[in-house]
């Protein structure tokens, strides 16, 4: 892995004591949550709550992922004041996103996390590799090797983890309180990096949103994996863009909603097993009915 969590970095957990429920002492690490405050040049664009690590990274790719920078943006220099809580991104075309500013939504992200309404302003021109493979049997140890690895959600929790990934291993782990900021963490690392998304797979431990699939597909990256469950518009989202969604993913077992094409169904099941059990997914949610969050 290119870069895992350190749990034991300084500032990103404290100890703190309390009382289990025989009333016996006990301490344990809690994580940090500060605030950071986002520059893009000369304008204030926002104030997220974070752990505090990889600031540049996640300025960068906020911004990316807000369509405030673009692809072929030139970044001339990134200042951070840790004491004041500031990002400052630099670049050499004039920016000003006055008129976007009154324009934000809230999303379903932990945290708070804020999108914009121009969001969606490029994602019907992105095209997915479409040639993008993914064999079933990985998914294990792909899966392995991340749950295992040392991070602040095995110390401390209260934190997701976000993760970009090859067909074989993990390459960057990023974590956040708000899986959205995780991301973004990644988006920026791999602009200010150059990495090429269209081989990569993302894996997230939160729940597989529209905020999830629109920034993944605003990445190029072809397919989302999270251990955690779908809402409907993610869903609708994902097939529109063609991108590969899996959820549920725990041992061997998952379930694909979208971008089936691009699984190679080598595992223990049949291939006609799990289409089969995807278009009995995909009819049981076309025909459910809800009232109220009920059956």
């Amino acid at each position: 892995m290119i870069i895992a969590p350190d749990p034991d970095a300084p500032g990103l957990s404290q100890p703190v004591t309390g009382v289990d429920e025989s009333g016996a002492p006990v301490t344990l690490p809690v994580v940090t949550e500060k605030p950071l405050t986002l520059y893009l040049n000369r304008q204030e664009i926002v104030t997220s709550m974070t752990i505090g690590d990889w600031p540049a990274e996640l300025a960068v790719g906020y911004f990316l992922n807000q369509n405030m920078l673009h692809d072929d943006d030139v970044i001339t220099g990134i200042d951070h004041d840790d004491d004041l809580g500031v990002v400052i991104v630099r670049t050499e075309r004039e920016t000003d996103f006055e008129a976007k500013m009154k324009r934000r939504i809230r999303t379903s992200g932990c945290a708070e996390g804020t999108a914009y309404g121009d969001m969606m302003e490029r994602f019907g021109e992105i095209r997915l590799d479409p040639d993008m493979r993914l064999r079933a049997s990985q998914l294990v140890p792909l899966s392995r090797a991340i749950n295992t690895t040392p991070s602040l959600y095995l110390s401390a929790g209260a934190i997701h983890g976000c993760v970009l990934c090859d067909a074989n291993r993990p390459l960057v782990y990023m974590e956040d309180i708000g899986r959205h900021n995780a991301v973004d963490k990644i988006a920026g690392w791999m602009f200010l990096n150059g990495v090429a998304p269209d081989d990569k797979i993302f894996y997230t431990t939160g729940r597989l949103t529209t905020e999830m699939v629109i920034k993944t597909v605003q990445m190029r990256i072809p397919i989302l994996v999270s251990r955690s469950g779908f809402t409907n518009q993610a869903v609708a989202l994902a097939r529109e863009a063609g991108l590969t969604l899996i959820g549920r993913a725990k041992g061997k077992r998952f379930i694909a909603l979208s971008g089936e094409h691009r699984i190679i169904f080598d595992g223990d099941r049949t291939g006609d097993d799990i289409a089969d059990t995807v278009s009995a997914q995909r009819a049981h949610n076309t025909s459910w009915r809800g009232d109220g969050g009920a059956r």
